[in-house]
């Protein structure tokens, strides 16, 4: 017996008071990525993955829905064996730099734990009937030396 979660979702509180959710599902037949942030000013979707990909915006808060968005801005075509939407090759060039050169890095091993931590929180949640589950926080030492560029 193999046993999957195929379909999930996790509600979570951020540390700054944001409401987030994710969702996944891993037997759909479409390969597609959705994004959506509500705030208080408006609300930001992404529209399709690859040629013809969009991000739409609605700059005012409102209760009534509307299809149309207040502006768009069309998501740069990535290269066809690029990876990932083009970022693999970013994320190694950041990469190789940072071995040369150090200094900070754009991705951050910080929130890659976090994202990480949040992920097995979740599983744990599923595979134990529930109840809320805290990330337990790095130590402020720990995170003040990744800002810092890795620099002891």
């Amino acid at each position: 017996m193999i046993d999957v979660e195929d379909v999930s979702l996790v509600n979570m509180c951020l540390d700054n008071g944001v409401l987030a959710a994710y969702q996944q599902c891993h037997f759909t037949p479409d390969y597609w990525r959705n994004y959506t942030v509500i705030g208080d000013a408006g609300r930001l979707e992404n529209f399709g993955d690859g040629p013809g990909a969009v991000v739409r915006v609605w700059n005012s808060r409102r209760s009534l829905h509307r299809a149309r968005a207040d502006t768009e801005y069309p998501v740069p075509d990535a290269a066809e064996d690029a990876g990932h939407g083009g970022a693999d090759p970013l994320i190694i060039d950041e990469f190789v730099r940072f071995v040369r050169q150090g200094g900070r890095t754009d991705t951050s091993p910080v929130a890659a734990r976090m994202a990480v931590a949040a992920g097995f929180g979740a599983t744990e949640w599923l595979r134990t009937g529930g109840g809320v589950r805290e990330v337990p926080p790095l130590e402020p030492e720990l995170i003040a030396y990744f800002e810092d560029g890795q620099i002891a």
